[in-house]
């Protein structure tokens, strides 16, 4: 039976870094759980008619966040205090030490959450960029400036990295002890030119789930478990276990059965394991493109055209087809490469049944508010293309 009262907090209000700080260091002190809320008044009030707060939580959650689909009915990740302070100290153990953080994500999704989290557990300063125009690189340059000496994180999106870099601004990220990208998978060349102008790159893998990233680089915190249901190197499914994972669902068994059976987060992912064991996610088992009864992984062919010179970034779905099922389509950001060219990197890479039948170019990919490409958006465009 519900046991704990659940505070909603307005995250994406004037000064909700230093609420959502009050409300967590409450939380993990046993008072009310936490509900922080987009700053988007439709989302926020999506996700307040799922929780019911009068009814209250399990005593154990200390945060309850809605996951971050863009269109379906929202699932509500209950986090316990022990599982949110064991992410912040592996992060930290993984890094280097504790240090400041400046908070340039969401804190409704999980990876703004932790960079307040992590701050409030360890006892380190916690800076802010001001978002109220949406992310800018002045306005990340000018938080940079005004942190405090000492070890410095920071936590970004692709986009938002790719953004400093194309705005000729890779300076004012070098001098962070290191900077995690996550959230969606980061393109080779983005992170090449990150680490050649001198940044420390930490490449996170995680999910509301597990309280945010649990895997870096390939590698799995302290107290993480992966398994990846195939062996040899082969593609798999994803789960994940140990002491960060969630408790399961706000009121709904069903889902939670399903999900952590066994002690597992089924992620939903697949992937497989490579040189020295890392991690390597290659995509959604709910992606999987299964074209003439063969099946490609979108990430592989993703991850293919991003190798092409000019090419910038690249989103890979399955289309309706009346011949094959499906059939690979891409979306492709690029300075240059045709058509030839591009399928001929997927032929050579991936194999000639994952070679996109369907390619259409734009100025960029569409996104979600998470930081996450948009593949709902990317499947209408190429649908809508005879």
């Amino acid at each position: 039976m519900p046991a704990r009262a659940l505070q909603p907090v307005a995250a994406g209000d004037p000064g909700a870094a230093a609420k959502l700080l009050a409300a967590l260091e409450a939380a993990l002190a046993g008072g009310p759980a936490v509900l922080p809320l987009s700053a988007d008044p439709v989302v926020a009030q999506r996700v307040l008619d799922a929780a019911r707060p009068e009814l209250g939580v399990p005593d154990a959650a200390a945060a309850v966040l809605a996951s971050s689909g863009s269109t379906a009915e929202p699932k509500l990740v209950l986090l316990s205090a022990d599982a949110m302070r064991r992410s912040a100290d592996a992060t930290h153990e993984r890094l280097g030490g504790p240090g400041g953080w400046l908070l340039a994500l969401p804190p409704h999704h999980v990876a703004g959450l932790q960079v307040v989290l992590r701050c409030l557990h360890a006892g380190t300063p916690l800076s802010t960029v001001d978002t109220a125009a949406g992310f800018t690189v002045a306005a990340f340059a000018d938080a940079v400036r005004r942190m405090p000496a000492g070890r410095r994180y920071t936590s970004l999106v692709p986009t938002q990295l790719g953004g400093l870099l194309d705005a000729g601004r890779a300076d004012v990220l070098a001098g962070f002890d290191a900077v995690l990208v996550g959230g969606a998978a980061t393109p080779a060349a983005m992170a090449a030119r990150a680490e050649a102008a001198g940044m420390v790159l930490r490449r996170s893998y995680g999910m509301s789930e597990t309280c945010g990233g649990c895997v870096y680089d390939g590698v799995e915190l302290t107290g993480v478990d992966v398994t990846v249901d195939a062996s040899d190197g082969a593609i798999g499914a994803v789960r994940i276990g140990g002491v960060t994972l969630a408790s399961g669902y706000l009121r709904d068994p069903g889902a939670t059965a399903v999900a952590f059976a066994g002690g597992w987060f089924a992620t939903r992912d697949i992937g497989r394991r490579g040189p020295g064991g890392r991690l390597d996610i290659v995509g959604r088992s709910d992606d999987v493109v299964v074209t003439g009864g063969e099946k490609v992984a979108p990430g592989l062919v993703e991850r293919a055209l991003r190798q092409v010179p000019g090419v910038l970034d690249a989103c890979v779905v399955g289309v309706p087809d009346p011949r094959w099922g499906r059939v690979v389509a891409a979306v492709v950001v690029t300075t240059g490469p045709d058509d030839d060219l591009l399928r001929e990197a997927v032929r050579s890479s991936v194999g000639s049944t994952a070679v996109p039948k369907r390619i259409r170019y734009a100025d960029r990919l569409p996104m979600l508010a998470s930081g996450k490409v948009d593949r709902r958006t990317v499947l209408a465009m190429l649908s809508n293309r005879p």
